[in-house]
């Protein structure tokens, strides 16, 4: 097999660390270069220690285009639009923004969620990757949604690791600040709202239901766990059933007869998903693991689907468990 030619932008981070994680150990991959503008002309290794004995790499800070297939980009939200001008990629390099810049589908970009856009991201060549939020959100409620069952204001929490604030140190992302404490954060006011309504207005053009979301700050490094609920005149079984059938495909997206917790999510690629009724309303949980299908496991979902590969190559990840 020619492994797939394949470049990270913006290395350094959380995000670049798991991309790297993954795509070393991915069968179809050749990492050809890592860049990052602050750690140019260290060893990975120096900056993602645990990579020792898998990757020989260096940092750099030049950008080559030529003879890349696939890049993955990394940067800070904002970013990626100047970068792509000042840097541009030939029509056939697979481009995968694992920023906010095209989630909106501009200039090309396909929104990257495959358990809704699988057919779509098959043939792109530019994917915008969905936030992390925004992925344990979209797919709690994407069946409800497409069922037509939420008529009315949607309730959300989420609760997210430390690790999701990115790896630069602030205030609210420090140990001393996130151990034994919770916060909320941007109230109903939170960017993902953004594109989970672009992805609703899709399932089902008819939604037009409040999205009131109360994201919430863990006292844990990685994760996410979503609760939401909306009125459900079905039953429990009727609601599941529905559920099931809609990710019965579905390469990562599991729905659970019984009581999930948020680590058999975390380290892996997996969204897990339970639905009860209680109280004539339909409670939907989901878990994921913020950095990987909230972020690069996603991300390397998209390049096999873009690449005509099993979603799960290189993605057979086992959770933490304890």
């Amino acid at each position: 097999m020619n492994k797939i030619k394949t470049a990270i932008i913006g290395a350094a981070g959380y995000t670049g660390g798991e991309l790297l994680r993954i795509l070393v150990n991915h069968p179809a991959c050749e990492l050809v270069y890592v860049h990052s503008n602050s750690q140019k002309g260290k060893k990975v290794t120096e900056v993602h220690p645990d990579l020792i004995g898998d990757c020989e790499l260096v940092f750099t800070d030049e950008v080559d285009t030529y003879g890349i297939q696939a890049v993955f980009l990394g940067l800070p939200h904002g970013q990626t639009k100047s970068f792509l001008e000042e840097n541009p990629f030939p029509e056939e390099t697979v481009i995968i923004d694992l920023s906010t810049d095209f989630r909106d589908e501009s200039n090309g970009f396909i929104y990257g969620l495959p358990e809704v856009n699988s057919a779509n991201i098959k043939k792109a060549k530019r994917i915008a990757n969905p936030g992390c939020f925004a992925t344990g959100i979209q797919l709690a409620l994407a069946p409800a949604i497409a069922a037509g069952w939420a008529t009315d204001t949607v309730h959300i929490t989420g609760v997210t690791g430390s690790t999701g604030a990115g790896k630069k140190l602030a205030e609210t992302s420090h140990f001393s600040y996130r151990s034994s404490n919770m916060s909320v954060y941007k109230l109903f006011t939170h960017q993902h709202l953004k594109e989970i309504r672009q992805t609703f207005n899709q399932l089902n053009s008819g939604f037009d239901a409040d999205l009131l979301f109360v994201p919430y700050r863990g006292n844990f490094p990685r994760g996410i766990w979503v609760t939401t609920y909306l009125p459900f005149n079905g039953s429990e079984e009727e609601a599941r059933k529905v559920y099931q059938d809609f990710y019965k495909n579905a390469a990562f997206t599991h729905v659970s007869d019984q009581d999930i917790d948020m680590k058999q999510a975390v380290n892996t690629n997996k969204c897990i998903i339970y639905v009860q009724k209680e109280a004539g309303q339909l409670v939907i949980y989901s878990a994921i693991d913020n950095l990987l299908k909230g972020a690069s496991g996603q991300a390397v979902q998209n390049f096999n689907l873009a690449f005509g590969l099993d979603e799960k190559t290189g993605l057979n990840l086992k959770s933490i468990a304890f």
